[in-house]
């Protein structure tokens, strides 16, 4: 079963509680095939942006195993890439997308941000024009350790912002987890600087997931749900997201309030 152990509202936000990680990934699965077919129902295609993250990696594994999806009709994105990484690179997000997304479901069409651009700004611009060109029906998200969405990391989340692909700054803590996932062998060998969608992106989508399981995550859920909603804690934005529903596991919600 992937039914849920509590569920509430945090200000706009829906918030799902299970028990175990397989149980989220179970119904986050679920509920994209859902916002999937509705899109391809009315409209004849559908478009979703992914995350890659280990966070990801039960979720995409279990939506890439429901049948009825007509993957062929599906474009897909993903929200963040290093700047100048290469497709092959071990820890690039594209290689992440194409061995574990790409190469299972097959879909119509996969837009990837090219790390190794030789033009930055100009890839952002393209990516940009990309999302914009049609509805994004469904964004299926994360929350890293420091509370960003993306790579929009505390230091340069903006709640505003215009652009819809910018290039960042990682912060130290993002880079850690980075680590931490075991991604690089040391915090030097991290990336300094990384392409994402800003948070305006993100939000526009007309159906937002949000998967964030494992008790590392806690600090960073408790920070969302309870304190302000400010770019100190990227995340908390969702608590304005009528859209969005939030997937927590028992250990990712360790550190909030009993009922």
């Amino acid at each position: 079963m992937s039914e849920p152990v509590r569920t509430f509202q945090a200000d706009a936000l829906a918030v799902r509680i299970h028990a175990t990680q397989d149980s989220l990934a179970a119904e986050a699965a679920r509920l994209a095939r859902e916002q999937l077919l509705r899109a391809l129902a009315a409209r004849g295609s559908a478009a979703a942006i992914l995350a890659s993250a280990n966070s990801q990696i039960r979720f995409v594994e279990a939506l890439a195993s429901l049948e009825g999806i007509d993957w062929g009709r599906v474009t897909l994105f993903h929200m963040d890439e290093y700047l100048g990484i290469d497709a092959g690179h071990p820890a690039s997000f594209r290689r992440f997308m194409r061995e574990r997304v790409e190469a299972r479901v097959r879909p119509g069409v996969f837009h990837y941000l090219a790390g190794e651009a030789a033009q930055p700004l100009d890839e952002c611009d393209r990516y940009a024009a990309l999302l914009r060109s049609g509805p994004i029906d469904l964004c299926c998200l994360g929350i890293g350790e420091n509370g960003h969405l993306a790579f929009n990391d505390p230091p340069v989340a903006d709640f505003a912002d215009r652009r819809w692909v910018k290039i960042v700054k990682l912060d130290e803590d993002c880079r850690r987890q980075q680590v931490g996932e075991g991604h690089y062998p040391s915090l030097e060998a991290v990336p300094r600087y990384a392409y994402t969608l800003t948070i305006p992106a993100l939000c526009a989508a007309r159906r937002m997931l949000c998967i964030a399981p494992e008790r590392r995550k806690a600090r960073a859920v408790q920070a969302a749900l309870s304190g302000p909603v400010s770019t100190a804690c990227p995340a908390s934005i969702l608590r304005r997201q009528a859209h969005c529903t939030l997937l927590l596991d028992a250990d990712s919600a360790s550190e909030l309030p009993v009922p």
